[in-house]
Order: C-alpha cells, then structure tokens, then sequence
C-alpha cells in the first residue's frame, strides 16, 4: 500500500470556447472543471476570462473564440480527466494545460503571468505609436513631394 501524501501541483491552463457559447455554457463548463479538480483534492487559485479574441489561424471556419486562462493546484490524474471533459464538450475549441514548477508558489506564478502581460502590453502599445509616428512621416513626404510637384 502506498502512503505517499497526496501530490499537488500547480498548473496553468488556457481554455478556446466557441464564441456563440452563451455564458451560462461557459459557467457550466467551469463548473465542472472546479468540481473535477476538487474531486482529485485541488483548488482553483484564479480564472479570468479575455474575452471574445480574434485567433492567429482559424479553426475550423470560426476565426474568433472566447479566451480563459486558469492557475490551479490539483493531482496530475486531474489533468486527465480535464482533457477527457474538455474533449468531449463541442463548444472546447482548444485547451492547454501546463504542468509549472512546483517549488515556486503559485501566487508567484500569478504575479509573473500578469507582469508578462503588462510588458506585452507596453511593447504593443510602443511599436503601435512607432508605427504612427512613420505613417505620419510617409504621409508629409508625400504633401511636400505634391506641392513640389505643383510648383
């Protein structure tokens, strides 16, 4: 008989729903996933959900989907049994789950997420103004190219 203590390591998982899903399809889904991770003895640290987003290729004939990303503590036969649920389940359209290093707590994990977030953010938000600032550029080159031409 095996009396190791329950394994429970964090995770990090990233869930595709069908856009047309309505919301109480989404909560059921989510539902089930907090009660299946309870049931191998873990516990849900966060769930945010980014909205209806456009996807880098189209699956299927869809090209938009609604984005939820999770960090939770459970046993890895958990993982298993939320893939299984998530196959199953039409309106899943991707899902990932990464196992992440179980010496770090999770609210470090939490806490990096969100800063990589932010800097992403602030890298798109400066090569945006970068781009503007070159349309801008393009555009009075072509006014003084026009009034040359017009003298």
């Amino acid at each position: 008989m095996d009396l190791k203590p329950e394994l429970k390591r964090p995770y990090e998982a990233v869930i595709l729903v069908h856009p047309d899903a309505s919301l109480e399809e989404q909560k059921e889904l989510f539902k089930k996933n907090k009660a299946t991770i309870a049931n191998y003895s873990g516990s849900v640290y966060s769930l945010e959900t980014w909205g209806k987003r456009t996807l880098a290729t189209p699956i299927g004939k869809l090209r938009k989907a609604v984005y939820f990303h999770t960090l939770f503590e459970s046993n890895p036969q958990a993982i298993m049994e939320l893939e299984r649920t998530m196959r199953i389940n039409d309106k899943v359209l991707r899902f990932m789950h990464t196992a992440l290093d179980e010496r770090t707590p999770i609210s470090k994990h939490a806490e990096a997420f969100k800063k990589g977030l932010a800097d992403s953010a602030a890298r798109e938000k400066e090569r945006e103004a970068k781009a503007q600032l070159r349309r801008q550029a393009a555009q009075q080159a072509r006014s003084e190219r026009f009034e040359k031409d017009e003298m």
